[in-house]
């Protein structure tokens, strides 16, 4: 009798949980706070303002770019620096433009993600002292760096002053511990070397970057003075201003409106597979207006109404439109009082895409340098005409128009996370396909649903299985005279995210690419 009672007490907080945080509160809740995130970057309206991936890209109706900054990278007594996600696009374009915002949010409490907390930190320092050595290298070989004056005193000058103003200290906010701060310290060392010998692209970063990065923390606690604020060109640093979208007391608070009450979600763009029901940020600033004012007891069907156009749109025009199937959890399944819950349904889509109008950038795709090799969405994929092969590794075919029939191979690996072994199965006959076409003076897209992860992780196998570390196709020659490292594995991975900033291939998929090269050499087609 007293397990039924402690089970029905469980059973209605969660159903209570449910009811607060429904699919209308969580959108209001990003609507709300999308207001503060516009306040802000109107501050300094030059900075380019960016998403952190994928929390982030729910707080502004529209980004510059994106990045992808975890925060178990951040995490107390577990900070790394991860050469897997560089992020350099953001650095390169902070220093063009003399700064950048980048927002994200956090369910946690706290009034930052230790993304922003300790991973950016722990980036921009890292990142500074890679500059610097790059530098004081170019400064004692004599060499000068792209966009430098000619004049050898005006040079040795104006490198000297940067040596002596370029700032490679660790600033993190004040709300991480000294104690912590000293074992990041102790640890900066081996990530600069690290980076230095990732083969990431320092010199390009050098060459556009006047004053070192510094990270700035605005929440919605942040006091500003508005007749005060500096311009940020009159600061001697770089600044990466993190913009944590939402308050940070973690109750969910009722508001009412004129027309309607809600309970106020912190972080509610967090784990949009729990919640958004097939919903993307795109499609949902589209159609924001019609949402919010729909209220709370239509909301559900609108965002099902929204979601099906866009899925019948894009199936029309031939592109990914998988079907959005809502299954109710297991708890309520069993329940008789379904019928008066009204909890947060979850969506069985494997992975959700930022869904985008078709524009030219969207359509581009990256290539890999002088490899032949490009990775991509397979959204666009059908569209492209420089492409002579095509290997799909989506979950669904996609209609193509090539000349050669065997110029398409649909390979539907299955993310780590539900299949720890369709990537390991799926890889001989991916680099066997790419092994065949590019011998052949082809070119060949590598393409995934996002282009960001599966993709990826394809074209790093490919990469290392059949080229040199020049990047020249040599049939697997200097695969199978080598044994293949992690760190050589990372360093193949940077060169790739030179050219496609986007990638954020996941551990999963990158420790099963690891296997398959470990496993030996490159057979014969």
């Amino acid at each position: 009798m007293e397990n039924e009672t402690h089970l029905s007490i469980y059973r209605a907080a969660r159903t209570i949980k449910r009811r607060e945080n429904t699919l209308y509160n969580a959108l209001r809740s990003i609507h709300e706070d999308s207001i503060f995130v516009a306040e802000i970057a109107q501050l300094w309206p030059q900075l380019p303002l960016l998403a952190n991936l994928r929390c982030g890209l729910w707080y502004s109706p529209k980004f510059h770019a994106t990045c992808y900054f975890k925060s178990t990278d951040g995490h107390t007594n577990n900070c790394s620096f991860n050469t897997s996600r560089l992020n350099l696009h953001v650095a390169q374009l902070a220093g063009q433009k003399g700064g950048c915002f980048i927002v994200d949010s956090t369910r946690k409490g706290k009034r930052f993600p230790d993304s922003m907390s300790k991973t950016i930190p722990i980036w921009t320092c890292v990142l500074n002292r890679s500059i610097l050595n790059y530098m004081n290298k170019m400064h004692n070989s004599g060499m000068l760096m792209e966009g430098e004056p000619t004049t050898s005193d005006q040079h040795v000058g104006s490198t000297r002053e940067v040596f002596c103003d370029w700032d490679c200290s660790l600033h993190l906010p004040l709300w991480v511990s000294q104690t912590e701060k000293a074992v990041i310290e102790d640890r900066l060392e081996e990530w600069t070397k690290q980076l230095d010998e990732s083969g990431a692209d320092i010199a390009s970063l050098a060459s556009c970057m006047r004053k070192p990065l510094r990270p700035l923390w605005i929440s919605q606690k942040t006091v500003i003075w508005l007749n005060e604020v500096p311009d940020h060109d009159s600061w001697d640093f770089t600044p990466i201003i993190l913009v944590s979208a939402s308050s940070s007391n973690g109750i969910i608070q009722h508001s009412t409106t004129s027309e309607f009450s809600w309970n106020y979600i912190p972080g509610a763009g967090d784990d949009e597979e729990s919640w958004a029901r097939g919903l993307s940020p795109n499609l949902f600033w589209n159609h924001a207006y019609d949402i919010i004012n729909s209220g709370p007891e239509i909301c559900n069907q609108k965002v099902a109404d929204v979601v099906e156009k866009d899925r019948v749109y894009r199936a029309q025009r031939g592109q990914v439109a998988p079907q959005v199937i809502i299954k109710p959890p297991k708890f309520l399944e069993s329940s008789n009082h379904i019928a008066h819950v009204n909890p947060l349904l979850s969506t069985d889509i494997l992975s959700l895409t930022i869904d985008r109008k078709p524009t030219d950038e969207d359509c581009a795709i990256s290539w890999l340098g002088s490899t032949n090799l490009a990775v991509g969405t397979s959204q666009f994929a059908a569209k492209l005409s420089n492409i002579d092969c095509i290997l799909n590794c989506d979950g669904e075919s996609i209609p193509v128009r090539l000349q050669d029939s065997e110029a398409y191979m649909h390979l539907p690996i299955v993310n780590s996370k539900l299949d720890r072994i369709s990537f390991l199965s799926n890889l001989p006959l991916a680099v066997n396909f790419a092994k065949l076409n590019i011998s052949k003076g082809r070119t060949l897209l590598v393409c995934c649903q996002n282009g960001e992860d599966t993709s990826v992780c394809v074209c790093l196998a490919i990469l290392i299985s059949l080229f040199s570390d020049e990047g020249s196709f040599d049939d697997g020659k200097s695969f199978n005279e080598t044994r293949i490292t992690k760190w050589e594995m990372r360093r193949r991975l940077v060169y790739i995210c030179k050219f496609s900033p986007t990638a954020r291939p996941s551990r999963g998929n990158l420790k099963q690419v690891f296997h398959f090269l470990s496993g030996g050499r490159v057979g014969s087609v």
